[in-house]
């Protein structure tokens, strides 16, 4: 896994994966089979990385390319081109100095992974550029969604950037610290009016940690970044479980 220092970034539009006709089509099968085995998928605009470089220290220039949903079953094919998606994730402070992560509901795409809040990059309308607001406002939009905790793009601090071992590059963003048992409740409150609605919420549970060793103690799978950044961290030097600003 890759981290990468960022202070600055620069996003550059370039065109989108160059499939044969064959190809498209053996993806275009093997995504209908994912969607049978789980209707929940849906074939929404995604950010695709197409290059990424450390032009200098702290700025990282991102090549990307508009797609949907469906072209991360090309990973699965064989001879299809490597394609990295764009994410991004909140880490959520407590005021106690705790971090939270969530467990993934089974109705998603990753069933039982421990995770923080975050998801996969929209691209933005056509003809419009990508700026790292747009990923602040992105992130925002999970929070919301996933634990019901509201919040602006002047809160979200740029953290970290990682390219995980399947070649995804996320970007993290830091959230004002909050109280436990406001959290707890935003997310209880978010899990009750999903399942009246009949929807399952996306993260089934969430938990609130002290360090990687409490990851050992949560049922479920970690994603690949998480362990390396939760050590991160809490070895950073400047305290940012401060009271909200």
């Amino acid at each position: 896994m890759d981290l990468f220092e960022v202070s600055q970034l620069r996003f550059v539009e370039t065109a989108g994966p160059d499939l044969s006709p064959a190809m498209r089509s053996t993806m275009d099968s093997a995504w209908d089979k994912a969607v049978l085995a789980n209707p929940a998928l849906f074939d929404g605009p995604v950010v695709l990385c197409t290059e990424l470089d450390q032009a200098a220290s702290g700025n990282l220039v991102v090549s990307w390319a508009r797609a949907t949903y469906r072209y991360r079953v090309l990973r699965r094919l064989q001879g299809a081109p490597a394609l990295s998606s764009v994410f991004v994730c909140v880490l959520q402070p407590t005021q106690d100095g705790r971090l939270l992560i969530g467990r993934m509901s089974n109705s998603t795409s990753f069933p039982g992974q421990l995770q923080f809040p975050g998801g996969n990059m929209e691209s933005p309308p056509t003809g419009q550029p990508l700026t790292t607001d747009d990923l602040r406002r992105h992130a925002v939009v999970e929070l919301a969604e996933e634990l019901g905790v509201q919040t602006t793009i002047e809160k979200l601090d740029l953290w970290s950037a990682v390219r995980v071992p399947n070649g995804n590059i996320g970007f993290f963003f830091t959230a004002p610290s909050l109280p436990d048992d406001l959290l707890i409740r935003r997310h209880a409150l978010l899990v009750d009016t999903e399942r009246e609605c009949g929807r399952e919420p996306e993260f089934a549970d969430v938990a609130l940690i002290r360090g990687g060793d409490d990851l050992t103690g949560i049922d479920g799978n970690p994603a690949e970044y998480l362990g390396p950044l939760v050590s991160q961290f809490f070895a950073a030097a400047s305290p940012l479980t401060e009271p909200n600003r």
